[in-house]
Formats: C-alpha cells, structure tokens, sequence
C-alpha cells in the first residue's frame, strides 16, 4: 500500500466522524483520491502535503472526465475533511465555484418511489431485515436509521425520536406518528425487538447491514432509498391536499400565491422529517 494511501486509511480510522455509512464513504473516496493523486503524477505525498495544486489538478480531472455534479461534491467533502484534520484548511477553497464546480440541480419530476406489498416483505426471511424495511415504508427512515431502531427508546406515543448515533450527520430528529399503519409497525418492532434494537444481540451493525443486502437481493428487492420517496410524495398530499409533482401533481410554478405557500411550508415539515435541513432538497422526492 502507497504510503499516502496507508495515512489516509489510517486518518479514518482515528477520526470516527459522522455514522457508520458516511465513515464507510468517506473512507472509499479518499482512497479513490489518492489512487487519482498518484495517477496524475504526484506520487511522493504523504497526509501532510496536500497543496492548493493537488485540489486543481483533481477538479480539473472531474470535470474533464464528466463526473457528476453531486459526485463531486460528495469528494470535495472528503478533500475538505482531510485538511482540516492535518490542519491544512486554507489549501482548499471555501467555495466550490472556484474550480469551476456548477451548483447540483436537484429538479426533477420523475419519481422513484417504491411501495412494499405484503407479498414483497414475505420473501425477507430475516424477519429483524423485513422490520426495519416495514419501518424504511412506515417512516421515510434511511437503511442505517432502520437497522439501528430500537423500539423502546424512539417510540414517544405520538412522536419517534432518531437517535443521533442512528442518522446522517449524526442530527437527531422527531417523526409524528400520524396513521394507525404506523402505530401497527411500532407495536410490531416493540414486540420483536424488546428494549434491544432491531440488530439482534448476537451480530453488529456491519454484519446486519450484510444480511440486510442479501436478503432484499435474494427477494428481487432494490432501491429500497425508493420508500423515503413514496413516504415524502405521500405526506407531500396529506399536508397540501394535493399531489406532488413528482407524482402528478401541478408544477410549483401553476400554483397560486396561497398554494405556493402550503407548498413551501409542506416541503420544510419534509425536509425535517427526512433528515435534512434545506427545503430546496425536497426536489429530489418531490419536484418541482
């Protein structure tokens, strides 16, 4: 192993920011950085040496190579989470316009929500993987959040709360429970998980998560990201009494003056309730 690569792996491992999930991220991109590091020539670095010329040269290659907007942010993340631990901050630029990086678009009004029939869950033999799924449809909750539930801490009676050893970003967050589904669904997961979680006692995360993808790949199930969409486009309706467009709805820009209020007010209860903080994201589930 290169040296550069060895540090960098070494960096993430010290250096537990964030949840599982995004160490796991930012860890394969680094590694992808150094390897591209190293292609482009730059091939005696160490953690240490990053320099405003290695940032351009990486950007310059993206670009060029038609990597997508969104990718790239995602690396320039992980650029800027490498200099602040070797404290060298100032090597990357604050904005990402500054090597030419366009803005990610996030419109889209095609939707990719997914729903679960009971005939698709009875193919999930594991039944803690077919819970957290049930709970994935119930709530808008992401893998990982689902995985790590448990019961008898985040159910609240009319509210769930998300650990922030569960989330993203490590952000907790509260759901309404608003639906007699989705109290079905918290009696269920109390009933199976007792005041554990849904990893059963005899595994950890990593090795849930490994069961988790092979149950839903031998139950023809994908995309299960696909369930957050359909919970958004449905509390989407419920608040404003009409359809996303993402889901058939009219486009933002059709509504008028009163409607385009409830539209933006609906999609920040959205954006909360999925782990986020911008309401421009909820393009993504919702359109525009």
């Amino acid at each position: 192993m290169r040296d550069l690569n060895y540090q960098l792996k070494q960096l993430s491992q010290q250096n537990r920011d964030g949840s599982y999930g995004t160490q796991v991220q930012r860890a394969r991109i680094l590694s992808l950085i150094a390897n591209q590091l190293h292609d482009r020539g730059f091939r005696q670095m160490n953690a240490h040496s990053l320099k405003p010329k290695h940032i351009e040269a990486l950007t310059k290659h993206w670009l060029a190579s038609d990597v997508s907007v969104g990718t790239i942010k995602n690396r320039m993340s992980a650029l800027r989470w490498w200099a602040q631990k070797v404290n060298r901050q100032n090597v990357v630029a604050r904005a990402n316009e500054y090597y030419g990086i366009p803005d990610r678009k996030y419109l889209t009004n095609d939707s990719k929500a997914k729903q679960l029939a009971s005939s698709d869950l009875d193919k999930v033999r594991d039944v803690h993987v077919r819970m957290s799924l049930e709970l994935q449809q119930a709530f808008g909750l992401r893998r990982e959040e689902a995985i790590k539930f448990q019961p008898s801490f985040a159910d609240r009676g009319d509210h769930i709360v998300l650990k922030e050893s569960w989330t993203k970003g490590g952000k907790a967050r509260v759901i309404p429970v608003r639906t007699e589904g989705q109290r079905s669904v918290l009696d269920q997961a109390r009933r199976l998980a007792g005041k554990g979680s849904l990893i059963p006692s005899s595994r950890n995360y990593r090795q849930q998560l490994r069961i988790y993808e092979g149950h839903t790949l031998r139950a023809g199930l994908s995309s299960m990201h696909g369930l957050r969409h359909a919970y958004a486009q449905n509390r989407y309706e419920e608040l404003t009494g009409w359809q996303s467009p993402a889901a058939g709805g009219p486009p933002s820009k059709f509504l008028d003056k009163g409607k385009r209020e409830r539209d933006y007010q609906a999609r920040l209860i959205i954006s909360r309730e999925l782990g986020h903080e911008r309401e421009q994201i909820t393009s993504v589930y919702l359109g525009r």
